[in-house]
């Protein structure tokens, strides 16, 4: 079938769109999705994405399209993403005549809330200087102020020779979470792990 997600990020450069990506692909092979992976296209900003998944839904080319975006707060109901995204003030976006919530996945809060929970990954990819105690509990990490988990990210790795920040460096971590960690912690996650094996018929 052909499937397609436009991803939230990745800036206006050629090169942070290349990094966006990799780092979502080398995550979407890693969770199981290796011979059945959808077409990844990094759209820049929030609204450019949202944008983008509607002309291509509207066009109706694809089996399957969807959008992936940063929650940017807490989320009420993770299965009703379009409620979300239509009700908060800084959005309001409308969903397109016969879009589905299947189609739409939201990193809860925000991307850095993903590369947060998986803290083993993180002690082998930063090593010396690296203090775990600077980031936010688990528990409840999906409720946390995107802000706070950013800074929060940001303060942990200052000390790093490869501190954290967002474009190239953010998607290579990204790239080499665990998806078993990211299970653990995040419905959203789970929730387009669920979503993506039954549309995209992948075998577990």
């Amino acid at each position: 079938m052909s499937a397609v997600i436009y991803i939230e990020g990745g800036g206006d450069g050629k090169d942070g769109q290349v990094s966006c990506r990799a780092g979502f692909r080398s995550l979407l092979e890693n969770s199981g999705f290796v011979g059945k992976m959808p077409r990844l296209f990094a759209s820049g900003k929030r609204k450019s994405a949202y944008d983008d998944f509607r002309h291509e839904h509207e066009a109706n080319q694809s089996d399957y399209v969807a959008l992936l975006v940063d929650s940017e707060d807490p989320v009420i109901d993770i299965e009703k993403p379009w409620d979300h995204l239509k009700n908060r003030k800084d959005d309001k976006w409308e969903k397109p005549q016969n879009a589905t919530d299947d189609q739409v996945f939201l990193m809860a809060t925000c991307m850095e809330t993903w590369i947060a929970s998986d803290r083993d990954t993180l002690k082998k990819h930063y090593k010396k200087g690296f203090k775990e105690n600077a980031l936010p509990s688990l528990n409840d990490i999906e409720k946390k102020n995107h802000h706070d988990v950013q800074k929060s990210l940001a303060k942990a790795t200052k000390d790093c020779w490869n501190a954290y920040r967002k474009g190239e460096r953010s998607f290579e971590i990204l790239g080499k979470l665990n998806p078993a960690a990211l299970e653990t912690q995040l419905s959203a996650f789970r929730r387009m792990k669920r979503i993506l094996l039954e549309k995209l018929a992948v075998e577990t």
